[in-house]
């Protein structure tokens, strides 16, 4: 398993070795050694399964408190995956890494908690898998506009085309008003 910086500290992309034949594949999608050498450590506490046709965007979600890290990837389709620094602390606050993870890639994202979290699928019955280091708490879920200005994130969007949003996606606050980390 590879586990490779990015360029904001705390957000691990991971590639892991694929033993494949023509049979199938095979690999290790959790290993607590290795990411713990990496800071990746739970406790995991909940699994969450999503299934998403072409063009769905989700997200920018987080939890004020009872923040959650998640450990993503994807087992059926492709994803634009995105992770925003939301802590005010910190020096790349505002910033965001984007990655493809997809069923062919295999690769995985360790979002920390602390940051926002989305992704727009890029092909039809796309499943998302996410384990949490926190439960989902409706009391403290927050989002932030997905295309917020202040973020400027690069979804690869033709001019004028606008992902399929759900009402409290559509309807996320701006970076500059919402609540947010330390």
């Amino acid at each position: 398993m590879k586990v490779i910086d990015t360029d904001i500290a705390d957000v691990k992309l991971i590639e892991p070795k694929v033993f494949a034949d023509d049979r199938g594949f095979f690999f290790e999608s959790w290993r607590a050694n290795t990411m713990a050498d990496h800071g990746i450590l739970g406790p995991w506490v909940q699994d969450n399964h999503s299934r998403s046709a072409k063009g769905v965007l989700r997200g920018i979600h987080y939890q004020i408190r009872q923040a959650q890290g998640k450990l993503v990837r994807v087992t059926s389709g492709a994803v634009l995956d995105v992770a925003v620094d939301l802590r005010r602390s910190s020096p790349t606050f505002g910033r965001y890494v984007a990655y493809e993870l997809s069923a062919e890639n295999k690769r995985m994202l360790w979002v920390p908690p602390g940051f926002g979290h989305a992704f727009l699928t890029l092909e039809d019955e796309t499943d998302f898998l996410y384990k949490c280091t926190d439960y989902f708490a409706p009391e403290h879920d927050r989002s932030i506009v997905w295309n917020d200005p202040d973020i400027g994130i690069d979804w690869g969007l033709g001019a004028g085309e606008t992902p399929d949003l759900s009402e409290k996606d559509a309807n996320g606050a701006l970076l500059r008003d919402a609540e947010l980390y330390p």
